[in-house]
């Protein structure tokens, strides 16, 4: 796994609580806790927008299918649509009671669906105007943490130290037990597998259909804190944040720590987004983000 910093960025919006790629991995928006997001052209470090609305920090965003919207959630307890090119709120969905720690499209970007510490998933048609949700899911017994959306599954972790994999075609849920609080779930690039991580220093790939634990990885610490793990975009490696400031990388196949790279030591490195198409990896630290990308990837970017 050879990658390098090419790009470093001060947010100047407080700690950064998330960072996300947008749907093709051109731009990317950083969630902040002085309570607006900003769109970043991350390769060249230029802000493109700020978008402020919220009464308090903002802990998720996701860019919709055809870059025109925007959602957010935060510990107002709302989410928001955002209309990306004037930068205006649309539409402000409440429903939680708590804060909601994130957030998520549907593929054709007509759903939002939103994760709370209130134990609810809710799901919301963007396209209608109703101000209810059009489904609930009271499943979880503890604050959702984290969530993923495909074309018929969405995925949900929680402190209920559980994830669950609502399946849409069939109306079923199907819960795994993970023995440690949930902090961060994801599905492999393949579809086949569930990597959990969890309160107690230890990410597991699950397979998908029996629950089978396929690897265990350990070694970085996430101590209680809410800190993301994802597979990268080829399915070789496994990445997560750590307390201690490093993004870890390991072998999906033998759990072993291939490298680790340093964003801030002694910072805690809580967020990160892979590449939707190659191996390149945004990490969010305090105030920063920085780029990871391959050194060819670099000269193809200096080259543009």
């Amino acid at each position: 796994m050879d990658l390098i910093n090419s790009n470093t960025i001060d947010c100047n919006q407080g700690a950064v609580r998330a960072v996300r790629f947008n749907v093709d991995g051109s731009y990317c928006l950083t969630c902040g806790s002085d309570k607006k997001l900003k769109l970043w052209n991350p390769y060249k470090g230029i802000l493109l927008k700020t978008y402020g609305g919220h009464g308090n920090e903002v802990l998720d965003v996701c860019g919709s299918c055809d870059n025109s919207q925007l959602v957010s959630c935060s510990s107002d307890k709302s989410c928001i649509l955002w209309d990306v090119t004037t930068g205006q709120p649309t539409r402000r969905l409440r429903g939680h009671a708590a804060t909601v720690t994130c957030v998520k499209y549907n593929e054709e970007s007509t759903i939002v669906v939103s994760g709370s510490l209130d134990n609810t998933v809710m799901c919301w048609d963007v396209k209608s105007r109703s101000q209810n949700p059009v489904q609930t899911m009271k499943d979880a017994k503890d604050c959702v943490t984290s969530l993923q959306v495909t074309d018929h599954e969405i995925l949900v972790g929680s402190v209920d130290c559980s994830f669950r994999r609502y399946d849409l075609r069939n109306a079923r849920c199907d819960s795994d037990f993970v023995g440690a609080p949930v902090v961060s779930v994801c599905f492999s690039h393949d579809g086949q597998c569930v990597l959990a991580g969890s309160a107690d220093n230890t990410i597991r790939l699950f397979d998908k259909t029996s629950g089978e634990i396929l690897g265990q990885y350990t070694g970085h610490r996430t101590d209680d804190m809410n800190i993301e793990s994802a597979i990268i975009t080829n399915d070789n490696y496994v990445l997560s944040g750590s307390k201690t400031g490093e993004l870890w990388c390991w072998d999906l196949v033998s759990t072993e720590v291939v490298k680790k790279f340093v964003h801030t030591a002694g910072k805690v490195l809580n967020s990160l987004s892979v590449h939707p198409k190659k191996d390149t990896v945004l990490t969010a630290a305090v105030r920063s983000i920085k780029l990871w990308e391959k050194p060819e990837q670099v000269l193809i970017n200096e080259n543009d």
